[in-house]
Parts: C-alpha cells; structure tokens; sequence
C-alpha cells in the first residue's frame, strides 16, 4: 500500500453499495481514522477488516491532527472513514486533507455513495447547477433563496415540519423533494409543493431535502385562473395558501384573486 492519506467512502444504507476497492484500501493501509470506531466496527466485522481504528470526528478533529500529519510524514497510509458516505462532507475530514496537502502528502480518493448526490438525483431537479447548503438554518433561508438554481439540504425527522413550513413561506413557489432513508428498504421519494407537504406524515430516518431552480417568471393571469378553478371547493384561506404555492404569487394576491372567484367556502 502506497503511502499517504485514503479518503474512503462508505455505504449510507445498503452495503452492497461498498466497493471491492474499499474493503481492499481499508484491508491495506497503516491505520483508519473513523468517526466513530464502535459504528465502522460493525462494518468492519460484517467484511472482514481488522486495521488498527483511531477516532477522528469533529470534536477532536483539530488535536489529532498533527498526529495523523506526523504518522504520515513517517510514511505510514492512513485511511479517513466516516459514520456513513463521502467524508469531508457535513462530515470530518477535510482539515486533514488540507494539512496533508500542506505537507504535500499523497492524498487519494476512493469514491463511495453520498446523500447530496444520491438525493439530487431522484429529485429530477436540474442537475447542471446546484448548492450544497449542508444543514437547513432557518436563519439563512432568505439568503438561499437568492440561490436561483437547485438547493440540497440536509434534515433531521425531528424537524422536518418547521423546516417545510418555513420553505413554504419564504420559497412557496419551488417544488421541493423530500428524500429519505436513501438505498434502503423504505427508501422514498415525496415531491410537491411546500405548502402541500405540511402535512405529511412525519419521514423517519435520514432525510435529504431538495428544493427545485426558483420559476424564471411568475405564471400568466390565464394560468392562474386555471389553478383557480382547480382548487376551487376548498376554504378561501387553504385555497389561496395553495395557489400562492403554486402560482408564485403573494397570499395577499392569491386570497383577494380566491375572494373575485367567488367559489370557495369561507
């Protein structure tokens, strides 16, 4: 084994997803540096992988950092590991890779799924552009929003209820997919506007939220009225929640359009 610093992939769920190369590279080096040595563990007994296992996550990450640098300088091979997927994203490692480079050590990559990806695929989004915005903070929504192309998120289930309600509020008119428990048994795709996902039953497991490009122009007052007449039936205030999701307009706007109609029950 070449001598230097391995980031690894591993699987986010399935562990057909692990790679022969992986197992290969984590069988070989010096040493791992896992995020957490009691959760690679149970992926290390099921192939096989009995490397000497350091903790390395984002507690520790800044002290044992000259550490790692030294063992490498010395010329052992040290493989970086995290509880699930790529490292270095939402997850440790690239500190390490940035002293490593510091030093001009060899740094390799060996690919393995990641959720970002994996998510934005099954969305259907446009893929040609997007930002990664790690962890959805309520208190940087309105500066997303001027992100004009696809977003990904990350979300807890725990949380997934304010996190659409606020989407709702400041991004009605982008579709959004909420993504969850990726290449395992449940994995599930929901999509829809935020205003229309509310409601949902809350996902379990991991979830990725991916919000869709913002419309280059609001619809026509003939494809309003055609939403309009669509959702006529419903409450005044429910309908003009919706048609504000789904045509791009204001709540004020949508409920005073709603009210002109005259067909939905107060």
């Amino acid at each position: 084994m070449q001598y230097g610093l391995y980031i690894v992939g591993t699987p986010i769920g399935n562990l057909g997803d692990f790679s022969p190369r992986a197992v290969d590279v984590l069988r070989g080096v010096d040493l791992i540096a896992a995020e957490d040595t009691r959760v690679f563990g149970k992926l290390a007994s099921h192939f096989d992988i009995k490397t000497k296992r350091i903790s390395h996550h984002e507690h520790n990450e800044r002290d044992i950092i000259p550490d790692l640098i030294e063992k490498l300088r010395d010329g052992m091979s040290v493989a970086v590991v995290t509880d699930a997927g790529m490292p270095c994203i939402s997850d440790p490692g690239f500190r390490l890779v940035r002293a490593a480079r510091a030093e001009n050590i060899p740094v390799f990559v060996v690919p393995g799924p990641t959720a970002v990806i994996s998510a934005l695929v099954l969305s259907g989004f446009p893929t040609d552009r997007f930002t990664f915005c790690g962890f959805f903070d309520p208190k940087k929504v309105h500066d997303d929003n001027r992100i004009r192309h696809t977003i990904v998120y990350y979300e807890s289930p725990n949380r997934i209820h304010d996190t659409i309600a606020e989407l709702a509020r400041v991004m009605p008119e982008r579709q959004i997919a909420i993504v969850r428990e990726i290449t395992k048994v449940h994995e599930e795709t929901i999509i829809g506007y935020p205003a229309d996902l509310i409601n949902i039953d809350a996902p379990r497991g991991e979830i990725v939220i991916v919000v869709a490009p913002a419309p280059e122009h609001k619809m026509s007052d003939n494809e309003i009225t055609e939403i309009v007449n669509d959702i006529v039936g419903s409450s005044t205030k429910s309908a003009a929640a919706n048609l504000a999701a789904r045509a791009g307009i204001s709540k004020k706007e949508a409920y005073k359009r709603m009210l002109n109609k005259g067909g939905a029950d107060d």
